[in-house]
C-alpha cells in the first residue's frame, strides 16, 4: 500500500539536496570552457593539400562546399617527358550556415587538406558572412591543435616498420661497398 503525499515527499528531499549543493554554472565569456581535444567547432583548410579532387563537395550531404577550380598545364619535368595537367584551386567556400558538423568532408579527403578546429566563437549578425572563403578556412588553421601522440604501448604502422627493414638493407648494402672499396684500395697500394 503506497503512503499518500510519498511521491510529493521524495519530489522535495530531492529539490532539498540540489538546494545544498555549490553550482557548477561557468561564466562563459570571462571564463573560456574547456574543451575535449575532438570538439568540432569549424573547419580549416590546408590549402597546400588540396588536388580539387572534389571528393568532399560530392560527399557532403548539406552541398554546403563550393570548389571551383581550372586546369594548368604542367611542363615537362625531364627532357623528352610529356607535358602533365593538373587542376589549380579557384575557390574554396564553406557555407557554415548550412552545414551541420558530420565531418564527412574531413574524413573523405585523401590528402588531409581539411581539418577541425576547436574555435566555436565565429557567430556573425549577417547570414551571409557565414560562407567562409578559403582565406578565412586558412585561417583557421592555427587553431586546429597538433595531432595527439601515438599511444607507446601500440603497434609500429606496416609504412613505418618497411621502411625502417628497407633503410636497414640499405645501410648494410652501404657499409658492405665501403668495406669491399677499402679492402680494393688496400689491394692497390
Amino acid at each position: 500500500m503506497s503512503v499518500p503525499f510519498s511521491g510529493l515527499a521524495k519530489g522535495l528531499a530531492v529539490t532539498l539536496r540540489t538546494m545544498t549543493r555549490k553550482t557548477v554554472t561557468e561564466q562563459y565569456p570571462d571564463v573560456q570552457p574547456d574543451l575535449p581535444p575532438r570538439t568540432r567547432g569549424v573547419i580549416g583548410l590546408f590549402e597546400e593539400n588540396c588536388t580539387v579532387c572534389m571528393l568532399c563537395a560530392r560527399e557532403c550531404p548539406d552541398w554546403c562546399i563550393y570548389i571551383d577550380s581550372h586546369k594548368e598545364t604542367v611542363p615537362a619535368a625531364a627532357p623528352g617527358g610529356r607535358e602533365r595537367s593538373r587542376n589549380v584551386l579557384d575557390r574554396f567556400a564553406i557555407d557554415f550556415s548550412l552545414c551541420m558538423y558530420c565531418g564527412i568532408c574531413i574524413e573523405v579527403c585523401p590528402f588531409d587538406a581539411l581539418f577541425w578546429s576547436p574555435e566555436f566563437e565565429y557567430a556573425e549578425t549577417d547570414i551571409r558572412e557565414l560562407t567562409h572563403e578559403r582565406d578565412k578556412l586558412r585561417e583557421w588553421m592555427w587553431t586546429v591543435p597538433a595531432p595527439p601522440a601515438p599511444d607507446p604501448r601500440a603497434e609500429e604502422p606496416k609504412e613505418i616498420a618497411a621502411a625502417r627493414k628497407s633503410a636497414g638493407k640499405l645501410a648494410a648494402a652501404q657499409a658492405a661497398q665501403a668495406a669491399e672499396d677499402a679492402q680494393a684500395q688496400e689491394g692497390t697500394q
